[in-house]
């Protein structure tokens, strides 16, 4: 009779509230707010109980279980609510000490009603696993298998009711938009051990259920496109799921660039800035520089550009590389339209390094700008060596030799053959201009340039030395460019005789 009070007391709730919105419309995918937020719920189940009595064996019995929620608002995952109650049933064993009691079989009918706090999580739009804990007030009324009262409660030996506490997990499963499918676990701790009309032992008695049912959920303002924000104050009432919205329903713009965030590809653009559809500031030229920050807008399709948008130019002369036909060019030279040093006295030798830049029309001339000089070759008989001018022998700044070199040794290969246990040093030389390790490495790159040819020409290797001085043992002055040229030399002498 309890269990029917409590049920019509909560349909009389029920009939003071006018349903709105239900569950499956609210905004289970929304960050905010949690889609049980303000919502109400009446639940009806059913199921099975399992006593933990002083009886020795547990019989499973049935019970049935109504409530009344309500969940508070919240913009996580998880809220929390209240819940009251009601529960009727029955808990039943078997198997005792004939010194607690002659009965055999016991059936317990119970009702139990209380209140309590609950917290439910969303896992989605269908599935929220649930956890409460409360008290409540239990009435029980112990007697054997044909329905008589049991001794102890027929002596009055005991209050048939008593505080409990109650502990409930389950998950709640939607079915349709407001319509939930439950499966529930508790148990029941009581006071008394009393529930089987024995009380023996030190543990009270207890009971645990295991029950399903449906619940029924109300209460709602109506969200239609599920974003937190009701329909009567929703100024954008499209906005996808899932989409962050400001207070008035509309999906949120950081950056203010007039593309939704939900939209925006470049969600940091500066205040003021044009951009595309997808929120990105606009490339007129499509150098990957945006328009706000290209300093050269309209840059050739497919030109590489700085962090600027403007072209790039590699060796800084002022001409871009893809119209640079000279892009290794030393920084300070004067360069022409397609970014070629300029070359005044039209020699083939650039101004920058042309030494001699008024070099008349048409004269031959070396590596550096000046007029070709004839070769000069010293053989100094008293120490019996040969030096060979670097300017006309060797490519400029390089150790290949030059086929007028090769005159020039065919006197020492003579002799060389003439006297085949003669030791020679190659020696390399330079002038003072630049580092003495680049200077040390070209002059030995030349003296093993000789000494291979003369390896070619059939001299045994073991018997030239080749020696790198780089800078190191001038014959005449390097302050100017007669004496530089001097200096540039590869001196072929003879160290030892042996025995012919």
């Amino acid at each position: 009779m309890k269990l029917i009070t409590f049920i019509s007391c909560l349909l009389l709730g029920f009939a003071q509230f006018t349903p709105a919105q239900e569950l499956g419309e609210q905004n289970l995918d929304s960050p905010k707010p949690n889609a049980m937020s303000n919502v109400w719920a009446l639940t009806g189940e059913a199921g099975v109980t399992l006593g933990r009595t002083d009886y020795w064996n547990s019989k499973m019995n049935y019970i049935g279980k109504a409530s009344l929620e309500y969940y508070f608002a919240s913009t996580g995952a998880g809220n929390f609510g209240l819940r009251i109650f009601g529960e009727s049933g029955f808990i039943s064993g078997t198997g005792v000490s004939p010194w607690l009691q002659p009965t055999q079989e016991f059936s317990t009918k119970i009702e139990k009603y209380g209140g309590g706090v609950i917290y439910t999580v969303s896992l989605g739009d269908e599935i929220y696993p649930w956890v409460g804990v409360g008290a409540a007030n239990l009435w029980f009324y112990p007697k054997d298998a044909n329905g008589n009262k049991l001794p102890n409660y027929v002596a009055g030996n005991y209050y048939t009711h008593m505080l409990t506490y109650c502990g409930d997990a389950g998950v709640r499963m939607i079915v349709s938009k407001s319509i939930s499918l439950n499966l529930t676990g508790g148990i029941v701790v009581g006071t008394k051990d009393w529930l089987d009309d024995i009380q023996s032992g030190s543990n009270n008695d207890m009971l645990y259920t295991i029950t399903a049912g449906l619940s029924y959920y109300f209460g709602r303002e109506q969200d239609s496109d599920r974003d937190g924000v009701p329909n009567s104050e929703d100024a954008c009432a499209n906005t996808p799921i899932g989409v962050t919205v400001d207070e008035f329903g509309c999906p949120i713009d950081t950056d203010k660039d007039g593309v939704a965030d939900n939209l925006d590809k470049c969600a940091d653009t500066p205040s003021g800035v044009a951009v595309d559809a997808d929120g990105c500031p606009l490339d007129a030229d499509g150098d990957g520089v945006a328009d706000n920050l290209d300093k050269c807008a309209n840059t050739p399709s497919g030109v590489a550009v700085d962090a600027v948008g403007c072209p790039v130019d590699s060796d800084g002369d002022g001409v871009a590389d893809y119209l640079d036909k000279c892009s290794d060019t030393p920084s300070g030279a004067k360069v022409d339209e397609n970014g070629c040093p300029l070359d005044a006295d039209g020699d083939k030798v650039p101004d920058y390094l042309d030494k001699c830049p008024n070099t008349p029309k048409g004269v031959q001339v070396d590596a550096v700008g000046c007029p070709i000089k004839k070769e000069t070759v010293i053989v100094i008989k008293e120490t019996e060596s040969l030096v060979l001018s670097g300017d006309t022998n060797f490519e400029f700044n390089k150790s290949k030799l030059l086929p007028s070199a090769y005159a020039a040794l065919e006197g020492i290969v003579v002799t060389m053959k003439e006297h085949p246990k003669y030791k020679w040093e190659i020696g390399g030389h330079t002038d003072g201009i630049g580092s003495a390790n680049y200077n040390k490495k070209l002059s030995k790159q030349r003296a093993q340039a000789i000494q291979d040819y003369l390896v070619s020409k059939g001299i045994a290797k073991s018997n030239l030395k080749i020696v790198g001085y780089g800078k190191e043992n001038p014959i005449a002055t390097n302050e100017t460019v007669e004496g530089r040229s001097m200096n540039r030399r590869v001196e072929i002498k003879l160290i030892s005789k042996g025995t012919k």
